[in-house]
């Protein structure tokens, strides 16, 4: 017996699809454009093939900004999916204290990217900031706009304070889905804590802390707003992410084929990296039978 196929809901997602299009897809093939031209200006342009990907792809310009980039995302990870995990296992599972712990942990996902710059900027100033001041009365030499060091860490702890909670809320969803029936098994065979959480809570939680995983990795791997706010990309070129040297090149420099090489290789790299991402997370739910 043949089904009736309808595809009127085809026309729901149309204005969807339209402003995708508009939105993503035409600013996406304008870059692609100016990739593969160059200009003396007057909006003339002539092909020049893929001269500005090669010259990108082999400067030390792209190669020390990517290093950082990875360092950077590497450190947050290896901080906020531990942290996360741990938060999320001492969180309250019932009771009133349950909604308290689920807003207070939301607030700081709140607030938005620039004004998360400002308020660590000023937070780590020597001369008004509370955490630069109490620093140097204690007599620690801490200036994170003059210090390679200090404007690494500072980067990492305000990263941290921003976005754990977001590890933390999708841990506690996976921890939560987990049936009564789990920890009332391990009860009866008298299974430790460590036991519990290795082989019920941490299988349970695979889905959620690969989109964790993935999500964090992404936000950090494109991070512009904070950094740029708080150092700027200094103390000289030492915080200088691939979005902030993106930008200083096609805006301040106004380089616009080779920023938008640059920008196409960031694109794809990311691309890459969610390919990956959606792989391990497809074998993962294959393997779970999900």
């Amino acid at each position: 017996m043949n089904k009736t196929v309808n595809h009127n809901a085809w026309f729901m997602v149309l204005p969807v699809v339209i402003l995708v299009a508009f939105s993503a897809i035409i600013p996406l093939m304008t870059v692609v454009n100016y990739s593969v031209q160059d200009t003396f200006g007057r909006n003339q342009f002539f092909p020049v093939g893929l001269e500005w990907f090669k010259e990108i792809l082999y400067s030390d310009r792209l190669w020390g900004s990517f290093q950082r980039q990875l360092i950077f995302s590497a450190i947050i990870l290896a901080i906020q999916i531990p942290l996360g995990i741990i938060i999320a296992l001492n969180m309250p599972k019932k009771g009133f204290w349950v909604p308290v712990c689920l807003v207070l942990m939301s607030l700081p996902l709140l607030i938005p990217w620039n004004v998360v710059g400002t308020i660590w900027q000023i937070f780590g100033r020597v001369d008004i900031g509370l955490l630069g001041y109490t620093l140097s009365n204690l007599g620690i030499d801490y200036n994170y706009t003059q210090d390679t060091l200090d404007a690494w860490i500072t980067l990492i702890i305000m990263d941290v304070w921003h976005w754990t909670s977001l590890v933390a809320l999708l841990a506690y969803a996976g921890l939560k889905s987990i049936p009564g029936a789990y920890y009332q098994a391990a009860k009866i065979d008298q299974a430790s804590r460590w036991k519990v959480f290795r082989h019920i809570e941490l299988p349970k939680m695979q889905g959620v802390l690969m989109i964790a995983i993935l999500l964090r990795f992404m936000d950090s791997f494109m991070i512009y707003t904070e950094p740029f706010v708080v150092t700027g990309g200094g103390p000289g070129s030492s915080t200088n992410f691939l979005s902030i040297d993106l930008v200083n090149m096609a805006i301040n420099q106004f380089n616009l084929g080779p920023a938008a090489a640059y920008s196409i290789m960031y694109y794809l790299v990311i691309l890459l990296i969610c390919y990956v991402f959606y792989t391990v997370m497809t074998n993962i739910d294959e393997r779970n039978g999900v």
